[in-house]
């Protein structure tokens, strides 16, 4: 996967995210979650663009990784959504797949920049 792709992939992730807003549930608690979710999901991507104008491969590592943590707390949030029922598991569960599968794909990255 090049790099734009992945970049896409974010942006796309991201979006679905946003979208989850016209289904939820409209108490605080849902809210909440909903405004922390947000957050994360759309760091994660703003994280990696940073990273593709890293200044050393070490810069590049880390801002990787803050990206991961980004989508590690996305993941957690999704599946509190899940979890409480706030949101259908028709519209959550292709994200959290998403998520999973953006988070293997940057723990692998990580991993092979690492050994390098």
């Amino acid at each position: 996967m090049n790099p734009e792709e992945l970049s896409d992939r974010f942006l796309n992730f991201a979006s679905s995210v946003l979208h989850l807003e016209s289904g939820l549930n409209k108490s605080y608690a849902s809210k909440h979650i909903y405004n922390q979710l947000v957050r994360s999901a759309t760091s994660c991507g703003a994280n990696y663009e940073e990273a593709r104008s890293a200044e050393s491969k070490a810069d590049f590592i880390h801002k990787l990784q803050i990206s991961l943590k980004e989508l590690r707390e996305s993941s957690f949030w999704l599946r509190l959504l899940l979890k409480t029922d706030y949101v259908t598991n028709e519209k959550l569960n292709p994200i959290l797949n998403e998520t999973n599968e953006l988070i293997s794909i940057l723990v692998k990255s990580i991993k092979t920049l690492k050994k390098k």
